[in-house]
């Protein structure tokens, strides 16, 4: 794409019948090379390692501020794992498989009737294939307009201020930078003894583009990432069952909230064996079959599956950056130690994102971003990782920000719970989804929000307003009083409020 729009920029420049003098010819040669130099051999103000959330968005923040940067990324496509091979085609896909199963299971009783409805998975596939290619592009478009450069390769360190990268066309270049910022994200946690081909037994990339619709699907673990991909099959028809070694699916989420949400997910037929561990598999012949037992040890049991889906979380990558050679301290975990300001333990260098201690989260990664390159940029940044939402995206999906009930209680603190159920909610009502609830705990002396859950549909738009609640330190009283539009789903957020420090209204 950019040699066609390159030989595109030259014929202009021809039959423009410019000026073929030696300082228009320079300036049209620049012109052609400013923002996407192949190298960064020229000492830059900051360099960023590794082009997802954090990178991408590290490196536009820091061209905004007036310092030269370069960004490279190994994968030669910006975005990282989020864009490529994460929260983007798996939202394709979540939406994909949603309007199948509306289809199939909600439109009659809307009075929408449709004799035959089947899935086209190449169809569904390339659709999110689409989306990610248009995305990658667009952000190597905000490169092009902010000015900065972008290697494509892969970066490992000379020296604190030296970055050699050998670039995916097999060539070799080093990158300067007064300031170096780390931002490689993380890759799929592996588990003893289980083997990941992306055809039987998959991680969540190979999840995102399975050729065929197993009949039988194996998910170990119970996280985010599990009960989504898990979500979408299971919506296509697979029987999914999802094996667990903590005895609660999501562990972080408030746990009242967390029971409806099983209960939900188990209405949609996806099966759940918790306080269950994984002790063998055996992927020899057509399907995969997995050998499991209690996790606090008894009977062992064979499932069989045509695919399993390892979830269990992810780790830091930071191999082959040769961190040690240059001394960056990291913890047990491999996760880089950064002190406030997103600095490691080696004068110049930093890290963000995933590589750090802190929610694996793209958009944590983007706020540490843009708070590092404000500090290196003389001003300041901060990021309150707990004030950071989470949402899961499953149907109906399930947001939080701020603390549990569970921390709250562990915590001793004295709070107040305010809840309302979307049963009472007349938008939900007319349009037929009306499942889940809000949950607000604040402090039971001065009101101040503490946290707030809720688990509808488009739970995830919804939870803004109590982001920015919580970071403005807002009363439950504060949102209460605040007008919303009638009738929409977010007036559930007001009675809740309206619960916490007084009496709702509809219920």
């Amino acid at each position: 794409m950019a040699m066609a729009s390159l030989a595109r920029r030259k014929a202009y420049f021809l039959t423009r019948n410019i000026s073929n003098s030696p300082t228009d010819a320079l300036r049209f040669s620049l012109s052609l090379t400013r923002g996407f130099a192949s190298s960064g051999s020229d000492e830059n103000d900051v360099v960023i390692i590794g082009g997802g959330p954090g990178g991408y968005v590290a490196a536009i923040k820091a061209a905004q501020l007036g310092l030269k940067t370069t960004c490279i990324e190994k994968r030669g496509a910006l975005g990282g794992t989020c864009l490529n091979v994460g929260c983007i085609p798996s939202k394709a896909l979540l939406h994909s498989s949603h309007m199948y199963h509306e289809a199939k299971h909600v439109f009659a009783n809307h009075g929408v009737k449709v004799s035959s409805v089947e899935v086209d998975l190449p169809a569904m596939l390339a659709q999110k294939d689409t989306a990610v290619k248009n995305l990658t592009r667009g952000i190597e478009g905000l490169f092009k307009k902010n000015k900065v450069n972008y290697v494509k390769g892969y970066g490992k360190f000379l020296s604190p201020s030296e970055v050699s990268v050998e670039t995916i066309d097999g060539g070799n270049t080093v990158v300067k930078g007064k300031h170096i910022i780390v931002a490689t994200g993380s890759d799929v946690k592996s588990l003893p003894g289980i083997t990941i081909d992306e055809k039987k037994i998959v991680s969540s990339t190979g999840a995102l583009s399975l050729t065929e619709i197993p009949k039988k699907l194996i998910v170990i673990g119970a996280g985010y990432i599990g009960l989504e991909m898990g979500s979408v099959w299971g919506r296509l028809g697979s029987e999914v069952t999802v094996v667990e070694f903590a005895s609660d699916i999501v562990p972080s989420m408030d746990g009242e909230i967390r029971k409806q949400f099983q209960r939900s997910l188990e209405k949609q037929k996806m099966k759940f064996m918790l306080k269950t561990k994984v002790v063998g598999v055996d992927s020899s012949g057509d399907g995969v079959k997995l050998i499991v037992e209690p996790a606090g040890g008894g009977e062992q049991t064979t499932l069989e599956a045509d695919v399993v889906l390892v979830s269990a979380g992810r780790n830091p990558f930071t191999s082959g950056l040769d961190l040690e050679k240059i001394g960056v301290e990291t913890d047990k975990a491999g996760r880089i130690l950064v002190n406030e300001r997103f600095s490691t333990n080696v004068s110049g260098v930093y890290a963000i994102g995933d590589v750090i201690p802190g929610p694996m989260l793209a958009h944590k990664a983007e706020e540490d971003g843009v708070a590092c390159v404000e500090f290196i940029a003389g001003k300041h940044g901060h990021v309150d990782y707990d004030k950071v939402p989470g949402v899961v995206y499953t149907y109906p999906e399930v947001a939080s920000v701020g603390k549990t009930e569970e921390q709250l209680k562990k915590d001793g603190v004295s709070y107040n719970v305010g809840k309302f159920p979307f049963m009472a909610n007349s938008r939900a009502k007319a349009i037929d989804t009306a499942e889940g609830m809000v949950k607000i705990l604040a402090d039971k002396e001065t009101d101040k929000i503490l946290g707030v859950h809720i688990m509808s549909p488009n739970a995830g738009e919804l939870i803004h307003e109590a982001v920015l609640a919580i970071n403005y330190d807002a009363s439950s009283e504060d949102i209460a009083r605040v007008c919303h539009a009638h009738p929409t789903m977010s007036e559930a957020i007001k009675e809740a409020a309206m619960a916490t420090y007084d009496k709702p209204i509809h219920m």
